[in-house]
């Protein structure tokens, strides 16, 4: 490929384009405590402090890189050796990404010349600098630090696949291939412990939330509570093993920062466990209040070994009394076919069915179940819904397979065992409110060159497992989408509700 110039200018330094600022960032827990800190962090001097404090905090790499001395040379110890420290600067930060993403391209071909692919450098460079683009979480979590830095450990279980064969293997280390992808959907098999089963799955998402990704998956192939099992006993259900998964997530910090694990949870509405699946945070919910509340009576005794024991009873969500009950590091939803829908609308009886052998587990009235989504939704924001029928009536690869499942944003809907990797085009930063013009070929310009850098974050990526390595060859979904849409409507003076506010959005979609 030829990349032109839009915002850049050959043989000069990208970075010396903007005014560069030294700033201090500090992230406080609600009760002062100081969760992170850094003094020195240098950053373009337009950005605002919640976007230093977001840089800094998760993006800056925390260890394993070169210090540099006041003179730009790299610091070494009384033995010779290399200093190694954090980021502290958004140069580091960009050059890492921009860096890495020439590289691959470099690599495999993507560029006619050298010159057009230190164009794309600048260009992408620039973008960053000036928030035109971001990509998703986990590029800058991961994305370069190999290539910048030379960082690498132990294989995680990841797979690579091969750019010209789209045979997979095992990746060799952590970080030569890293995970850039943030949208996952996984599925899971009604086994316990084998290849694709439940315990399978705990560790592949823990491979994801390690490395900052999200994941979702629909539990319906797992056969409900007391379905028979091959030994002659009865299934524990569905929800024990969804609590296990709760348990892991929530163990996890997501990319080894303050983020937390994300995930989805889908269940079909015609499950037998679906009734305890929609409940299960409005029970939740319930203990929190009886710890918190119970709390509140303890005996002078009892706030003695409280304090004593540093614990706090209340109702943050960050606090213990949510740590303590499951099921509060998911996004649930159901999801609801055409016939479920029109049995509610008739008010006629829904069948819950038996994963083991097909056969009618329960009987009871759609709108009573309908009555229990809506009653949980309203309490406790769970369970969100997903129309099964429409989204598989939209399908563009029907021949794949269904849909059967989100990432837990629910922007990515598409095969089981696939992975989407995303971009943001800043909207604001290419409109002038003086002239009220919104600049159409700069933007244009940005979708083609971020759709280069989405296509190479699919050949250079690990995965968790090969099935998904194999599909992201096949398939490489990508998620281009744009942000501050809202903004750039106040700005413009357009109504949000109006035609004109609907075809603003439509037109660069």
């Amino acid at each position: 490929m030829r990349i032109h110039r839009r915002f850049t200018e050959p043989n000069k330094d990208v970075y010396a384009s903007i005014e560069w600022s030294t700033r201090s960032s500090r992230i406080s827990n609600s009760d002062g405590s100081t969760v992170f800190e850094m003094n020195d962090a240098e950053i373009p001097a337009t950005w605002s402090q919640l976007a230093t404090d977001i840089v800094v905090s998760k993006y800056f790499r925390k260890a394993g890189v070169p210090q540099i001395g006041t003179d730009g040379q790299p610091k070494v110890d009384a033995s010779g050796k290399p200093v190694l420290g954090p980021e502290r600067s958004v140069k580091q930060v960009v050059h890492r990404l921009a860096g890495c993403w020439r590289h691959w391209g470099e690599k495999f071909g993507y560029f006619a010349s050298a010159k057009d692919a230190q164009a794309f450098y600048d260009e992408i460079a620039w973008m960053l600098l000036n928030q035109v683009a971001a990509p998703n979480s986990p590029q800058w979590f991961n994305t370069g630090l190999n290539y910048a830095y030379g960082i690498s450990g132990p294989a995680q279980g990841h797979w690579i696949t091969d750019h010209a064969t789209g045979t997979p293997t095992l990746a060799t280390d952590a970080y030569t291939h890293p995970q850039p992808h943030a949208c996952f959907i996984q599925a899971v098999a009604d086994d316990l412990v084998g290849e694709g089963g439940i315990m399978d799955l705990w560790t592949r998402e823990a491979r994801l939330f390690k490395y900052g990704s999200g994941t979702g998956t629909n539990f319906s192939s797992v056969r409900g509570e007391n379905e028979s099992l091959s030994g002659g006993g009865k299934s524990s259900g569905l929800m024990s093993f969804l609590k296990i998964g709760d348990r892991a997530a929530g163990a996890i910090k997501s990319g080894g920062t303050t983020r937390r694990a994300a995930k989805m949870v889908c269940l079909d509405v015609d499950h037998p466990d679906v009734e305890a699946f929609v409940n299960w945070k409005v029970r939740e919910e319930l203990k929190v209040a009886a710890l918190v509340e119970g709390a509140k009576h303890f005996t002078p005794e009892q706030k003695e070994t409280a304090q004593r024991l540093g614990l706090k009873l209340d109702y943050d969500f960050n606090g213990e009394s949510y740590y303590t009950v499951s099921g509060q590091n998911s996004n649930n939803s159901v999801r609801l076919s055409d016939a479920f829908m029109e049995a509610v609308d008739a008010d006629a009886d829904w069948n819950l069915i038996r994963r083991t052998d097909g056969k009618v587990a329960k009987k009871l009235k759609a709108r009573d179940l309908w009555n229990q989504i809506s009653f949980a939704a309203w309490r406790c924001a769970d369970p969100g819904l997903q129309y099964d029928s429409t989204i598989n009536a939209w399908h563009t690869c029907p021949n794949g397979g269904r849909i059967n499942a989100s990432n837990p944003c629910s922007e990515y809907m598409f095969l089981d065992n696939t992975a989407c990797n995303l971009a943001s085009i800043n909207l604001l930063k290419l409109y002038d409110p003086e002239t009220r013009n919104f600049d159409l070929e700069a933007y244009e310009h940005a979708i083609s060159l971020w759709t280069v850098v989405l296509e190479i974050s699919v050949l250079m990526a690990a995965f968790p497992s090969k099935e998904i390595a194999e599909r992201s060859w096949k398939y490489r979904t990508l998620g281009l989408g744009y942000a501050n849409l809202g903004a750039l409507l106040m700005q413009a003076g357009i109504p949000y509700d109006s035609d004109e506010g609907r075809a603003a959005p439509s037109a660069p979609s």
